[in-house]
C-alpha cells in the first residue's frame, strides 16, 4: 500500500509519500515535498490546488492520503485557510483520505518507533510531520 502523509501548515500541504511491503518501508522520490496555494479566498486558485494535488496522486498511484488532523479551536486551532485545503483533498473524487489525530499518531510512534534516524530518509525538515502521519497510519494497519 502506498500512503501520502499530509501536513497542513499556512498555504502549504506538506507531503510525505511512503509505502509498506512485507514489514519493509519505502520512501520514494517525489517531484515536490509541498503543494502551495496562492490565495485561498480564490474559487480558481483553489480548484487549480485542487487539481494539483489530484494530478500528483494519480501520477504517484496513492491509495491512501492521511492527514495529520488539528484542533478546530484554542490555542492549537488549524486556520481557515488550512481547513479549506483540508475539504479540497478530502473532495477528489476517487481518492480515499483519512485524518489522524495528533494524539493517534504519538501513541503509534510511542509503540513502534520509527527505525530509522528522519536525517536518513533523505526528506527535508519541514517534512517530519508528515512523515510521521503517513508512518503512523502504515505501522497501525
Amino acid at each position: 500500500m502506498k500512503a501520502c502523509g499530509v501536513e497542513l501548515k499556512g498555504n502549504d500541504a506538506v507531503i510525505c509519500v511512503m509505502s509498506k511491503s512485507m514489514g519493509l518501508y519505502d520512501i520514494p522520490q517525489v517531484r515536490v515535498p509541498r503543494i502551495t496555494i496562492d490565495n485561498a479566498g480564490n474559487t480558481e486558485d483553489l480548484q487549480k490546488f485542487q487539481f494539483t494535488f489530484a494530478k500528483f496522486l494519480e501520477d504517484y498511484q496513492i491509495d491512501k492520503v492521511v492527514i495529520k488532523g488539528r484542533a478546530l479551536k484554542g490555542k492549537f486551532a488549524g486556520g481557515a485557510i488550512g481547513f479549506k485545503l483540508e475539504a479540497a483533498i478530502q473532495l477528489i473524487e476517487g481518492i480515499d483520505a483519512e485524518i489522524l489525530s495528533a494524539t493517534m499518531i504519538k501513541s503509534t510512534i510511542a509503540k513502534s518507533p520509527v527505525p530509522i534516524d528522519f536525517r536518513d530518509t533523505g526528506l527535508k525538515k519541514f517534512q517530519e510531520t508528515a512523515f510521521q502521519t503517513v508512518f503512523a497510519y502504515l505501522e497501525s494497519n
